[in-house]
């Protein structure tokens, strides 16, 4: 079935409408109407060509959100009308070691949710700037926030499970001092999400002028990264940092804010390198540099119901499909508070 659907015929054009064709639901799939659908950094990195393999036309897009419109013969857990989720992930081959773990987003045959191979027309996955997605039930997440939350729920499938994912895995919690590096789109979830977890939250900005807004987002302190006395004061103190810049930078500036064992993961992705930094930073005090990708079906699962039950979303501006290559630009800009989601009804006309 043919869908509208907004995207790119090459890495130097800007995106506009355009259609796309959608299987018709097999007996394990779900077929969605989408509603709404977030701006990721990683959609302005792919669709202009900016990492490698990028598939012409590109639709990007992985944090959405809708109504089921349709099931297969035999799904059972879903039916038309419920609320649910895609994110990064549409499929994987099911029987690795880190599929059996309910960690598909590690498996080696993972399918993201655009610009992966699949037997669909065009040969490869298109995302969620579109009307509709059909995904196997596997893939299908429920969420269970209230209805009118549901546009700055879209974030969270994949700004929320990438800083939600780390925390977990290195059991944030009271009694723990964590570090989040950026208050953007991915930072200011890492901040809601490991206050609500019970950590005292650290944000760190490169800008004095962001300090009200991280500790309204539950920071406990904040350091701006440039004044070398305020990060002195932090020196060989934290349990985990979090770091979402999408940038290269320094890195030794915040590992030597790490205590004995600490762990500093990386989960922004720069189109270019960071620089090594000094081993002598990690050998002195046994810590770990680390590195985080979103997260797997299962712990996504669990990532939304617990911002359901804590009252997490996301902090949005909503956008309409022709202001998506204006928002772009904002991004670049860091002139957003804090994720675009696009409405998807705007994508008829």
């Amino acid at each position: 079935m043919l869908v509208n659907a907004y995207g790119a015929h090459a890495g130097d054009r800007p995106l506009e409408p355009l259609q796309i064709t959608r299987r018709a639901p097999g007996a394990h799939d779900v077929q969605i109407d989408i509603a709404f659908c977030g701006i990721c950094h990683s959609d302005l990195h792919q669709v202009r060509a900016e990492w490698y393999g990028t598939q012409f036309p590109c639709v990007p897009g992985h944090e959405i959100v809708g109504r089921v419109a349709a099931v297969g013969t035999h799904v059972h857990g879903f039916r038309p009308g419920d609320l649910v989720g895609i994110g990064c992930i549409v499929d994987s081959c099911k029987h690795c070691a880190d599929c059996e773990d309910g960690l598909e987003n590690y498996c080696d045959g993972m399918i993201g949710t655009y610009n992966f191979p699949t037997p669909d027309a065009p040969g490869w996955t298109l995302g969620g700037y579109s009307q509709q997605i059909v995904v196997h039930e596997r893939y299908v997440l429920r969420i269970r926030h209230p209805e009118e939350q549901l546009a700055a729920v879209a974030p969270l499938l994949c700004a929320g499970i990438t800083t939600y994912s780390p925390l977990r895995h290195w059991n944030v919690g009271p009694g723990k001092k964590v570090g989040v590096v950026g208050i953007g789109g991915l930072g200011h979830m890492g901040i809601k999400l490991a206050h609500a977890l019970g950590a005292h939250v650290v944000a760190f900005t490169t800008s004095d002028a962001k300090r009200e807004a991280a500790l309204q987002l539950g920071a406990d302190e904040v350091v701006v990264s440039r004044n070398a006395e305020e990060m002195a004061a932090h020196a060989k103190s934290f349990d985990l940092i979090l770091n979402t810049v999408a940038a290269p930078h320094n890195l030794d500036a915040f590992l030597v804010l790490l205590k004995r064992d600490g762990t500093m993961t990386l989960v922004g992705a720069p189109a270019t390198a960071h620089d090594s930094p000094n081993v002598f930073n990690l050998i002195m005090k046994r810590r770990t540099l680390a590195g985080s990708m979103i997260g797997g079906i299962a712990e996504t699962q669990e990532m939304l119901d617990f911002c359901a039950e804590h009252g997490i979303v996301a902090d949005i501006e909503l956008v309409r499909a022709d202001q998506i290559n204006d928002s772009y630009e904002r991004m670049l800009k860091g002139d957003v508070k804090y994720r675009f989601v696009i409405d998807n009804a705007t994508l008829a006309g």
